[in-house]
């Protein structure tokens, strides 16, 4: 009789045991949206109004472009039939090359536009990486899933939210 009670008193204690690590590995697991995280950082404001005044000088610039390229092309079409041979080959020639110099500018506007973001981004993304590593370690996760990843199809319920933790980190209220 001792020995049953001693066994089911073990049963009982490992399955208590068992039952509080399983609650204490689910309770470790934490999850982040690192979009939501850039989105309220400070500094992303700044970017994306540097980026934002950048368009609008590439988009003023294209507008001095355009309307150059539709006054000479108005002309021409208004006076084409009264030029001479040459003048007139002259002037398509003249709008040919101004159409491309329009598609060669907007092709490097857009590929600077995008440096630039590259270039201000980055640093953010590293900086919420780096408080995502920092909290991982303090409070003791095993792993923080990202849930901007689209390669994570299921969160269980019991995750804790580490952003509140980060956000604290990177000094974002």
């Amino acid at each position: 009789m001792m020995k049953n009670f001693i066994l089911i008193s073990t049963l009982f204690v490992s399955f208590i045991f068992v039952e509080k690590l399983t609650a204490q590995t689910v309770q470790q697991i934490a999850y982040i949206n690192s979009n939501e995280l850039l989105e309220a950082m400070p500094d992303k404001v700044k970017a994306s109004n540097i980026l934002i005044d950048l368009n609008q000088k590439y988009k003023d610039e294209l507008k001095v472009m355009q309307n150059d390229y539709n006054k000479k092309y108005s002309d021409f079409i208004s006076y084409q039939t009264s030029m001479a041979e040459n003048i007139r080959l002259r002037r398509m020639q003249e709008l040919y090359e101004l159409e491309r110099q329009i598609n060669e500018f907007m092709k490097l506007a857009q590929q600077d536009v995008e440096s630039q973001e590259k270039a201000l981004i980055e640093p953010l993304q590293l900086k919420i990486k780096d408080a995502v590593y920092q909290v991982g370690v303090e409070k003791g996760f095993i792993c923080i899933y990202d849930l901007a990843n689209p390669a994570i199809a299921f969160v269980t319920p019991d995750a804790i939210d580490a952003s509140g933790f980060v956000k604290q980190k990177l000094g974002i209220k």
